[in-house]
């Protein structure tokens, strides 16, 4: 199950793609921006967002490399789904949660009937394309189902989404917690989910009704944006903060390298939203400091709650999103202050406990030597992230050869391989590539932590494993 829930959360980063640039121009689209009408299309994307995550879904959890057909069997799952809804009860209305369950249904439907064969008069609907027409003939069926059940279910998560809201600060403290918590799982996504675009409900100035922390306060609800604010202290403030607490407890001829890698996971994750580049750093080397991590997140969430500070993100929270929404916030430039109060408190609380418990984060590893088959390469590549070719050939030797390799893929910090003995893969050596971490999930499945480059060095990977 945690496998699947890892995979389902994935799956969902494919439609987040999408969600800086068009929050971006929609943004700029406002009067007190650009004022550019033609931006506002860019909104669609938040509009469309359970279709998108019904593709998304089937083509992450399709068993397929090519990933057209997949991509087609969502659509119209979703599409039949929404269809009979509104034939069957035009008032309601499933949101993402129709997305996900769309998605869920298409990549079950075309993993059981992609092989599937017909007679020869009908052999041109068989095989890879009897998906697409199987799901029109399930969805018809399950739309119906869900026009009875749905409500009851709605019900259901309307109770939570106000259990949560009127918890107030302790509401906003245990979504902030879960959402950093959760992530070594790839769960977060999941929960974020729900969170960032099925959360509560507000009707526009030109009657469209729209849900969702994210999409509600860029179409300006003025009661959107308090789950939302908190990650701006967390990723602007904290994150940094942590990082430097990292340097500066380095040991001195170690201290060079750890600068140079945090200053870049710090500018990463201020500029760009992504965490993962220092959170990775101790997240399975402490589990102590990355429970205080997101505790603290959860606070920074409550505090800004409580000094009724709102303000909100297209994507990750980053310091391009805290400029671009600070006129639509209500009393966002008080988050400097507050995040400056959470940066040192972050700093003195991970500093003293790394100093005291000498905790291995990096740069504070005990010293190894290279074995001698170790390069020159291999050293410099220890320093810099660059040499993508390099690393994506050297992980492969060290996983066990091509011979051990059954499936890859990459999120956006990650690679995520399927081997066949986990116990043939060389932690150590990958670690020489400049890799940040590896995981063993199990003994079949194992993770290497890159950084925003996970997706170039996948490129790379790609290439060699299709060429031998």
């Amino acid at each position: 199950m945690k496998r699947f829930m890892q995979k389902l959360g994935k799956s969902m980063l494919i439609p987040i793609v999408t969600m800086p640039i068009a929050g971006i121009l929609f943004r700029l689209s406002a009067p007190d921006l650009l004022d550019i009408p033609l931006f506002q299309a860019a909104g669609v994307i938040f509009s469309q967002m359970a279709v998108l995550i019904a593709i998304g879904i089937a083509i992450g959890l399709a068993k397929t490399k090519d990933r057209g057909i997949p991509a087609l069997t969502g659509f119209l799952a979703i599409t039949v789904l929404n269809e009979g809804l509104r034939i069957m009860n035009p008032d309601l209305d499933m949101g993402v949660f129709g997305g996900v369950i769309s998605g869920l249904i298409a990549a079950a439907v075309y993993n059981q009937f992609k092989n599937t064969k017909l007679p020869s008069m009908l052999s041109f609907f068989g095989e890879e394309k009897l998906p697409i027409t199987m799901i029109i003939l399930i969805m018809i069926p399950v739309s119906g189902l869900f026009s009875l059940v749905w409500p009851y279910a709605q019900m259901g998560i309307d109770s939570f989404a106000q259990t949560l809201v009127g918890l107030g600060a302790l509401g906003i403290f245990i979504f902030g917690f879960l959402n950093r918590f959760l992530l070594p799982f790839g769960l977060h996504h999941v929960l974020n989910t729900y969170i960032y675009f099925g959360l509560g409900s507000y009707t526009t100035e030109s009657g469209e009704v729209v849900t969702g922390e994210i999409t509600r306060f860029l179409n300006g609800d003025p009661t959107a944006g308090y789950f939302l604010g908190g990650f701006f202290v967390t990723i602007i403030f904290g994150v940094p903060a942590i990082a430097l607490a990292i340097t500066r407890a380095a040991h001195k001829k170690k201290k060079a390298e750890t600068k140079a890698l945090m200053s870049s996971g710090a500018l990463t994750s201020s500029v760009a939203g992504i965490t993962e580049p220092v959170e990775f750093t101790f997240i399975f080397t402490s589990p102590l400091l990355y429970f205080i991590h997101s505790i603290y997140t959860g606070l920074a969430g409550a505090t800004l709650y409580l000094l009724h500070i709102r303000h909100g993100f297209s994507w990750g929270g980053s310091a391009i999103d805290y400029a671009l929404n600070l006129g639509i916030s209500d009393y966002g430039i008080y988050i400097i202050p507050v995040g400056l109060a959470f940066a040192a408190l972050y700093y003195f609380t991970f500093y003293t406990i790394i100093v005291r418990k000498n905790i291995k984060v990096i740069g504070r590893e005990d010293d190894a030597e290279f074995s001698e088959e170790s390069t020159e390469a291999e050293k410099d590549l220890e320093l810099s992230h660059g040499k993508h070719e390099y690393m994506a050939k050297k992980i492969l030797e060290n996983i066990g050869g091509i011979d051990n390799l059954v499936d890859y893929e990459n999120c956006m910090t990650r690679l995520r391989l399927v081997v066949k003995d986990a116990d043939l893969v060389n932690k150590d050596k990958i670690k020489q590539t400049g890799a940040h971490g590896v995981v063993k999930i199990d003994n079949q499945h194992v993770q290497i932590i890159i950084g925003p480059a996970a997706g170039s060095v996948l490129g790379e990977f790609k290439k060699i494993v299709e060429k031998d």
